[in-house]
C-alpha cells in the first residue's frame, strides 16, 4: 500500500484540566515544550519522519493559538497531497454535543477523514513526548493482518494504575486490556513474564506490565464497525467491546516516552532536557521535530553562570544566574537575577522602548524577569512580568494555592500568562 493509504489522527481535545493553568489560554497540544516547540510538533514530526503526511488534528478547546501554529509551521508541496487538518468539535444535524470522549472524537469526524475499507488509521496522543517509526508500528499491522494494533510500553507494575493495561500471548496477541486498574489482584495478573518479559532490557527483579501509550492502527473497515454505537472511549470501551471478536496484537515500544499529563510531569520533562545526555534528543538531524520557523536573532547572553540551561532563539540574558532550566523564546533575564529549576516559556514579542517608558510610568515590570529577583522550582508562563527583587519558590506553599498571578500544583509553582508580579513580591522560601 503506498503511504496515502495511511493517514494520522491526532487527539488534541481534552480540557488538559491537569495542566492548569497552563491549559486556561490555549489548548494543550498548544503548550510550549523545550523551548522553542509546542507539544503537538511532536506527534507531527512523528509522522512526516515516518513518511505520513495526511493528519488531522482533533480540538475542541481554546484551539486559536493551535490553529496558528500550525498553519504557520506545516506547509506542504501540493504535488505531494500532504496537509495537517484541524477539525475543531462542530455542531451538525447529526450531533451538537461536543466530543464526549477519544472515540466520539473520531466517530464525528470520519467523514472528514474519507476511510476507505482497507484504509490504515494511525490514532495517536497529542500530549507525549517520544520518537518512533510509525512505519515500523504499521508494518507490523500488515504483516500480522490483525484489525488492530496497539502501542505498548513496559511499565513498573507501581506505575501503570492510570493507563490502559494488557495481557498478551507469546505471538503479541492481546488477551486481555483492563483500563486503568486499582485492584492489585488485578494488576498482579497483568504483570508480565516468559518471552515478552526476555525483550525488557532491565535485568532486575522489577515487575513489568504492558501499558497502552494510547497510539492505535486500525484497518478502516474495523474502525468504522467499532464506532456504529455509542461508546466514548477506546480504552475504557471500544477496545474491551473488540476482544475476542477482532484481530488485535500489541506493538513493543522500547524507546524513551514521557506522558506529559500533569503540571509535575511538564516540568520534569522539560527539565530532564537540560542534562548533558538527555533522554529525548532534539538534536537529532534525523528525526527533526519541526515547528514554526520564527526568523528570530540567536539568543544573547551577556557572561552570568550558566549551567545546564537550554536557550531559545530571541532570548536575552543579561548577567544572570541560571541552573537547570529551560528558557523559551524571546525570554529577557534582566542583570542580577537567579533561576534555579525554572521552565520560562518565554514572550509572544519584544517590547520596545515606548513601552518600556510606559510601563515605567504606570509602575508595572516589563516582561521578563526583573533584577536582582530569585525564581527556584517554577514555571513562568508567556508575557510574564515579574519586577525587581522578586522572591518566587513553591516551599513553604500550600498545594493549590493561588492568586490572581500565581499558583502551586504538583510542588510547582507556576506564574500565570501574562501575569504581574510586583517588585519586592516574596513567595515561598529561597534555600
Amino acid at each position: 500500500m503506498p503511504n496515502t493509504k495511511v493517514k494520522c489522527v491526532i487527539m488534541g481535545g481534552g480540557r488538559g484540566t491537569r495542566l492548569y493553568p497552563l491549559t486556561v489560554r490555549r489548548c494543550k497540544p498548544a503548550v510550549p515544550l523545550g523551548g522553542s516547540y509546542r507539544l503537538v510538533d511532536i506527534p507531527i514530526s512523528n509522522c512526516i519522519n515516518s513518511g505520513y503526511n495526511q493528519i488531522y488534528v482533533l480540538t475542541q478547546f481554546n484551539t486559536a493559538s493551535l490553529h496558528k501554529h500550525i498553519q504557520q509551521a506545516y506547509s506542504f508541496d501540493p504535488f505531494s497531497r500532504g496537509f495537517v487538518d484541524i477539525l475543531a468539535a462542530e455542531q451538525t444535524v447529526e450531533a451538537d454535543a461536543w466530543y464526549q470522549g477519544t472515540a466520539d472524537a473520531v466517530r464525528q469526524n470520519m467523514r472528514h477523514f474519507n476511510v476507505q475499507d482497507d484504509d490504515l488509521i494511525v490514532i495517536l496522543s497529542g500530549d507525549q513526548l517520544y520518537r518512533m517509526d510509525l512505519s515500523a508500528f504499521v508494518e507490523q499491522h500488515r504483516r500480522t493482518k490483525a484489525d488492530l494494533t496497539i502501542a505498548a510500553k513496559a511499565m513498573p507494575r507501581d506505575q501503570v494504575a492510570g493507563l490502559g493495561v494488557m495481557r498478551v500471548g507469546e505471538d503479541g496477541g492481546i488477551i486481555e486490556f483492563v483500563e486503568k486498574p486499582t485492584d492489585p489482584k488485578v494488576v498482579d495478573s497483568l504483570v508480565i513474564g516468559g518471552a515478552v518479559r526476555a525483550q525488557i532490557k532491565d535485568t532486575s527483579d522489577t515487575q513489568y506490565c504492558l501499558a497502552s501509550m494510547g497510539i492505535y492502527v486500525f484497518t478502516g473497515k474495523v474502525l468504522w464497525e467499532a464506532l456504529e454505537n455509542s461508546m466514548k472511549d477506546f480504552g475504557k470501551e471500544v477496545i474491551p467491546s473488540l476482544l475476542g471478536r477482532k484481530r488485535i496484537f500489541s506493538y513493543v515500544f522500547d524507546g524513551y516516552w514521557e506522558d506529559i499529563g500533569t503540571v509535575g510531569s511538564f516540568w520534569e520533562t522539560n527539565l530532564a532536557l537540560t542534562e548533558p545526555i538527555p533522554p529525548f534528543n532534539f538534536f537529532d538531524s534525523e528525526n527533526k521535530i519541526y515547528t514554526h520557523s520564527r526568523y528570530l536573532p540567536p539568543a544573547k547572553l551577556n557572561s552570568g553562570c550558566v549551567k545546564n540551561v537550554l536557550l531559545s532563539e530571541g532570548s536575552i540574558v543579561s548577567e544572570a544566574e541560571l541552573r537547570r532550566c529551560v528558557i523559551g523564546i524571546r525570554s529577557v533575564i534582566r542583570e542580577g537575577a537567579k533561576l534555579h529549576e525554572v521552565v520560562m516559556l518565554g514572550a509572544d514579542y519584544y517590547e520596545e522602548l515606548a513601552d518600556i517608558k510606559e510601563n515605567e510610568r504606570l509602575g508595572r515590570p516589563s516582561i521578563g524577569v526583573g533584577f536582582g529577583s530569585i525564581i527556584h522550582n517554577a514555571i513562568i508562563d508567556k508575557d510574564a512580568r515579574i519586577g525587581n527583587e522578586v522572591r518566587l519558590s513553591p516551599f513553604g506553599v500550600e498545594e493549590k494555592w493561588e492568586t490572581e498571578a500565581m499558583y502551586k500544583r504538583d510542588g510547582v509553582l507556576i506564574v500565570k500568562k501574562g501575569a504581574i508580579v510586583p517588585d519586592g513580591t516574596v513567595v515561598g522560601e529561597i534555600f
